[in-house]
C-alpha cells in the first residue's frame, strides 16, 4: 500500500484524486494540505505542510505557483518523493525543482495525461520531418476561464519537444499585437484561449505550402490528469533521488 500526501486536496483536481483514491486498492491518502479546511475528508488536512507530520511514501501537488517553495523545503527536508503537477513555475522555482531533485525523487509534468506524453513523442518526429521542409509552427490552447496562467504548461511543454527535435533554435512568440511584421521563419507561436467549462484542449499546427498537418488533443474530464498523477506516484515510491517524468512512468 503506497501512502500519499494530497498537497491542494481541497481543490478540484485534489478532490477529483481523493475519490479517486478510494477505489484504489493499492494507494491511500493518509493526509491532505490546503489553505481552505472547510471540506470534510477521511484523512487529516493541514493548513500548511510545515504543520504535517504523518509518514507517507510519496506526496502529490495539485495546488498553486505560490506554495511551491514551501513545499519543496517540505520534501527535500523529509526525503520525500513529490508529484509535482503545479504548473505556471517561474524560472526561480524551475531552478529550486532541480536542487530539490538532488536530495529526494522528484517527477513534474506540466500534463498528466498518457494522449499528451504521447503526442510530445510524435511531435518530435514530425518536427524533424516538416521544419526543414518550410512549416510554420503553431500552437493553440484551450482552457476554462478560471485558469490563470497563460499559456499552459503543457503548452510550453509542447513547444520544447518540438524545439528540442530542431536543436533548441526556435524562439517563441505569445502576442502579436505590438508588432506589425510577418513572423520569423524560426518562431513558435503560442496562443491561449479562455472560456466556459474547456477542460483542455491543444492543437499543433504545421503549416507548409498548400498543405497543413494538425495534431490535436482534447481532454474532457479531468479524472485523466488523476489517474495520471496517482500513477506516478505509484511509481515514484521509493525511487532514488533524481527528477523523473512522465516518459519514466508509461516506459514508451
Amino acid at each position: 500500500m503506497v501512502r500519499l500526501i494530497m498537497h491542494g486536496c481541497n481543490g478540484k483536481m485534489g478532490q477529483v484524486i481523493t475519490r479517486m483514491v478510494k477505489e484504489d486498492p493499492e494507494v491511500e491518502i493518509v493526509a491532505g494540505v490546503d489553505k481552505y479546511t472547510g471540506i470534510s475528508n477521511d484523512y487529516p488536512v493541514y493548513d500548511e505542510i510545515g504543520k504535517c507530520s504523518v509518514e507517507a511514501d510519496a506526496l502529490i501537488d495539485f495546488s498553486n505557483a505560490a506554495a511551491v517553495d514551501e513545499l519543496l523545503a517540505y520534501c527535500r527536508e523529509k526525503k520525500l518523493p513529490v508529484v509535482l503537477c503545479t504548473t505556471g513555475l517561474s524560472e526561480e522555482q524551475l531552478k529550486k525543482v532541480e536542487e530539490a531533485a538532488k536530495e529526494t525523487a522528484v517527477l513534474r509534468s506540466a500534463n498528466m495525461s498518457l494522449g499528451v506524453n504521447l503526442l510530445m513523442k510524435i511531435l518530435k518526429d514530425a518536427a524533424r520531418v516538416l521544419a526543414p521542409e518550410g512549416f510554420d509552427i503553431e500552437i493553440v490552447e484551450k482552457h476554462h476561464n478560471r485558469k490563470v496562467d497563460a499559456p499552459s504548461g503543457t503548452a510550453i511543454a509542447l513547444a520544447d519537444s518540438v524545439n528540442d527535435a530542431l536543436d533548441g533554435v526556435y524562439s517563441y512568440t505569445y502576442d502579436r499585437s505590438r508588432e506589425r511584421k510577418a513572423r520569423d521563419s524560426r518562431e513558435i507561436g503560442i496562443s491561449a484561449v479562455r472560456g466556459g467549462t474547456i477542460v483542455g484542449e491543444h492543437e499543433v499546427i504545421f503549416a507548409g505550402e498548400d498543405e497543413v498537418i494538425e495534431f490535436k488533443h482534447t481532454a474532457y474530464s479531468k479524472a485523466l490528469f488523476a489517474r495520471g498523477a496517482v500513477a506516478a506516484a505509484k511509481y515514484l515510491a521509493g525511487k532514488p533521488a533524481g527528477r523523473y517524468d512522465m516518459s519514466d512512468v508509461i516506459q514508451f
